[in-house]
């Protein structure tokens, strides 16, 4: 404590050491490595230096008085000038932590290369070198390049328009900063938050991130929520005027905000201490690596990875010895061993499934829609219920102020007057409800004269009071009221909010005839309810006013807000009315007929809720409220959720348990719209999270999805795109599981019966290469008209049992093709092993070609349904190559022969034969298991 400066010096710039790029290059390949080989770790590992030094950073200045922290970081109350500030950003980089910054192109390239197939080939390449095979070994590799390459150019072009993505969805921060080089005056600016720097001071309210990690400077009412850091759903109240336990941990600290925690309720002010890959968060994240939660799909796919890599382990010695068996050559037997090992590897597997979503992705930009994670494409494809907030989504969010009355329903300028007031000096940023109160008063000719007041105190709003409060007095030069008559300088609480939380805290209700105050009793409870209940059945919003005068002495301390927000006043209603949108009841018929169900989840009235509802036919049979499920048992909770299609009166939290109950209990995937700070933990937890561009900054961050336009039509297409995606992916998986065990049971048959080797290695291996080639169409294809209408969703016993029912059609075409060779040609022998090569090299190649086309469709391939054109004009051209290369010298090159013109006539009748019995499996399949893909 002695050099203080000295010491926040060291400390950034040793933080700035730790940063550098070469370092986190290395970190990623090493973690992707260790992913790779031994999986999750669950060994728990000590702190690193970095992360001991943001430990020991942060604990200080959280133990330090404001004075000593300002030190500290070098700054001032005042802020820094705009030149030092930009001294600064020059120096120390800007505020991008190191989980978001994009990766470099050598961190791109290790994802390419890094995965199991790729291993396995550069594996078995090495092992041909050895052999002394170049030529099986080199086209090995090029199918390593070509797969790496592809998705590298794919990945790398995603992460540069993803940078470009980024700029719609930047957030700005309020800053304080000193200006004038003789008198400097403080000035609060907005700046993208990537310009902020250690000394900065930020204006903080609900629903704004910290950009950095901040020591509070002032705090009020202030709850945040850590759950970006901790995981857990729950709020933490913050306090600026505190100075901590050495003892604290350090999540607990009460004047410390952390880097990508956000603000709930309340608001302040706070002192920027760490930005960028020197935050608590980054930190922690470069040490550890942030696991992602993986769906059923991700982990389906990873299981056939895997299940693949277990059948090559069994079936490349048995092959192998098959083949010295028939030919007792060691060396070439372990070659055709490993060429078999190849065939059996869907190389184009990750290709496939990132070029599918990265499609998916500019499609749905295209459509007004930023995707932020690509398998959140797989997601809507999967999604069976929506969660959407009423304002803004169902309705316009243009409200308009209709109502200004009395607790028994007439109209009265005193209830405007206070709430005008309300609305006039509330400092945090206005919601189109304040903007609406004070448009309705300028427009109408009124004169409050707010000028003549000066506001006190101000009472946030938050979601479990549901309500602000104002603490306003009448300016010493002005105390006489409009009417000419002598105003006294008592101070006045006024408050705005849900008329139950505001009825919740007076005790008084004001008789405009007598000029008085009277008890409120249940009486005249009921009759205001009843009154907001028919506002509510007219399809209008409902808010409370009250006030209270107090001669009190405004005291700090947390517990002073209870005490003022006590005994008030009940003055009257306020309506206001949100036209529901034209096209949300196309969008959500749309959304309803492909098996996506909507449920809304609101904080307004239920009366309110389910008038908009009807209006854009969502059903209102089933509804209930957050109150209501709070008094119910856990079992009849997720019955109640599982029921109702209208949720009302729901806190924040209600919301997040809702979804959580129809994600584990009802077993949906769900996703959520949402673009409030209240939407925050709901939108974290959903399989789909959704916000718009105008959303409050929290929410932008937690979703997956940012649409530019709130429009429920965009999401219609993004479900779209989504089971598109999902089935184009489908298809390649199936077909190529398919195909490619068929033909190595066919490989092992043929092995069995005959003295050589069916395909030699380079035969089988450039075959492959063809075929793998062919696959890099498929996600340009189409799917059935009828495979969107419905979720797509992955199933752990459905490859299986797909596999037993059409890999045998394969293999018995196959055999039906040896055993034509055999008896017609009579291509058993040795030296007719050049004709058996040629001819089981075409019709495998074929073979392979035209099974996408009877995977793709439920339908006839050819006669009830063609595939998109680059998938025919990949099929036509892969195959006429296949054809020609027997006739070409690189055929002869490959040790293949010209063949007979008899034999194409053979192959006509073969795959004649395939499509008729294949379609007939699958009526059969698709009868009894109800789906196809």
């Amino acid at each position: 404590m002695d050099a203080p400066v000295s010491i926040g010096q060291s400390l950034m710039s040793k933080h700035l050491h730790r940063s550098n790029e070469k370092y986190n290059v290395l970190r990623a390949f090493i973690s992707c490595f260790r992913k790779l080989l031994v999986g999750k770790e669950n060994i728990a590992e000590p702190r690193s230096e970095a992360e001991e030094r943001v430990h020991s950073w942060i604990q200080a200045l959280a133990r330090s008085e404001k004075s000593l922290t300002f030190e500290y970081v070098q700054s001032t109350e005042r802020g820094l000038s705009f030149k030092e500030a930009e001294r600064r950003l020059l120096e120390g980089g800007q505020n991008i932590p190191i989980d978001h910054n994009f990766p470099s192109w050598w961190q791109l390239w290790c994802n390419a290369f890094i995965h199991p197939f790729n291993i396995i080939l550069i594996i078995m390449a090495t092992l041909s070198f050895l052999a002394s095979d170049n030529a099986n070994g080199i086209i090995m590799l090029i199918l390593v390049m070509l797969s790496v390459g592809i998705r590298f150019h794919q990945d790398y072009n995603s992460s540069r328009a993803a940078m470009k993505l980024s700029e719609l969805l930047r957030s700005h921060i309020r800053v304080q900063r000193c200006a004038g080089k003789v008198i400097q005056t403080e000035l609060v600016v907005q700046i993208d938050y990537r310009d902020i720097v250690p000394g900065d001071i930020i204006h903080f309210s609900p629903g704004d991130l910290f950009p950095g990690d901040v020591r509070l400077v002032t705090s009020k009412d202030l709850i945040v929520s850590q759950s970006s850091l901790t995981g857990e759903s729950g709020t933490t109240e913050k306090v600026a005027d505190i100075i901590e336990d050495p003892s604290t941990p350090l999540l607990e600290l009460k004047n410390i905000c952390f880097m990508g925690t956000s603000v709930v309720s309340g608001c302040g002010t706070g002192l920027v201490i760490s930005t960028g890959s020197r935050t608590y968060m980054s930190t922690i994240f470069s040490t550890m690596g942030q696991e992602k939660h993986t769906d059923a799909f991700e982990n389906g796919l990873q299981c056939v990875s895997y299940a693949l890599v277990c059948i090559m382990v069994l079936v490349v010695p048995i092959i192998s010895l098959s083949d010295y068996y028939a030919s007792h050559n060691l060396g070439e037997s372990v070659i055709f061993g490993i060429s078999v090992a190849v065939a059996l590897t869907p190389q184009m597997l990750p290709l496939i499934v990132n070029t599918n979503l990265a499609k998916g992705a500019i499609a749905m930009a295209k459509d007004r829609c930023i995707v932020k994670r690509l398998s959140t494409i797989q997601h809507m494809g999967a999604m069976d219920i929506l969660c959407i907030d009423k304002t803004g989504t169902l309705t316009t969010n243009r409200i308009i102020m209709v109502h200004h009355m009395d607790s028994w329903g007439f109209p009265n300028e005193r209830v405007l007057r206070f709430a005008f007031l309300n609305s006039y000096f509330k400092t945090e940023a206005n919601s189109p409800i304040d903007d609406a109160i004070l448009a309705y008063a300028y427009t109408n000719g009124y004169r409050f004269q707010a000028s003549k007041w000066r506001m006190i105190e101000e009472i946030p709003f938050d979601f479990v009071r549901r309500r602000m409060s104002v603490i306003i007095e009448r300016d010493l030069d002005s105390i006489w009221d409009e009417q000419g008559s002598y105003f006294d300088t008592t101070k006045y609480v006024i408050t705005k909010g849900a008329l139950e939380e505001v009825l919740s805290i007076s005790t008084f209700i004001e008789d405009i005839d007598k000029g008085i105050s009277l008890t409120l009793t249940p009486k005249d409870r009921e009759v205001v309810l009843q009154k907001s209940e028919e506002l509510s059945n007219d399809g209008l919003r409902v808010l409370g006013v009250a006030m209270k005068r107090e001669n009190m002495i405004i005291k700090s301390g947390p517990t002073k807000y209870s005490a003022l927000e006590s005994d008030m006043v009940f003055l009257g209603l306020i309506s206001f009315f949100d036209p529901p949108k034209n096209s949300a009841k196309q969008a959500l018929w749309q959304l309803a007929e492909k098996g996506v169900k909507a449920k809304v989840l609101t904080g307004d009235s239920l009366s309110l809720a389910i008038k908009v509802c009807k209006e854009v036919g969502i059903r209102t049979t089933h509804v209930t409220t957050g109150p209501d499920l709070d008094i119910l048992e856990h079992t009849e909770f997720h019955e109640a959720v599982r029921r109702a299609t209208v949720l009302a009166r729901l806190t924040p939290t209600q919301k997040l348990r809702v979804v959580q109950s129809l994600q584990k209990v009802g077993n949906h995937v769900v996703g959520f719209l949402g673009d409030g700070i209240n939407d925050s933990l709901a939108l974290e937890a959903a399989d789909v999270g959704i916000s718009v561009d105008s959303g409050a900054s929290v929410a932008k961050d937690l979703a997956d999805i940012i649409l530019l336009e709130k429009d429920l039509n965009v999401l219609v297409s993004g479900v779209e795109h989504g089971r598109l995606t999902y089935g184009n992916t489908m298809k390649y998986i199936k077909m190529s599981l398919v195909a490619n065990i068929g033909s190595i049971i066919s490989l092992f048959i043929a092995t069995m019966f005959i003295q050589f080797e069916p395909l030699s290695p380079r035969q089988l291996l450039t075959q492959n290469f063809l075929y793998n080639l062919g696959q890099i169409a498929i996600p340009w294809d189409k799917v059935d008209d009828g495979y969107a209408k419905v979720p797509q969703g992955w199933s752990a016993t459905e490859l299986p049992v797909f596999i037993l029912w059409n890999g045998p059609v394969c293999s018995i075409f196959d055999i039906g093709t040896f055993l034509f060779l055999r008896f017609y040609y009579e291509a058993d022998q040795v030296s007719d092993s050049e004709f058996f090569h040629s001819a089981w090299f075409i019709e495998g190649l074929l073979m392979q070609a035209l099974i996408i086309h009877m995977i793709r469709t439920e339908k006839i391939p050819f006669i009830q349904d063609m595939a998109s054109w680059p998938v025919v004009f990949s099929t036509i051209t892969i195959s006429a190559i296949g054809i020609m290369i027997p006739f070409s010298p690189i055929g002869k090159l490959m040790g293949l022969m010209n063949l007979p013109l008899s034999y194409f006539g053979f192959l006509v009748v073969l795959f004649l034969g395939y499509f008729t019995l294949g379609q007939v499996v699958k009526r059969i399949y698709i009868l009894i298991y109800k789906r196809w893909l």
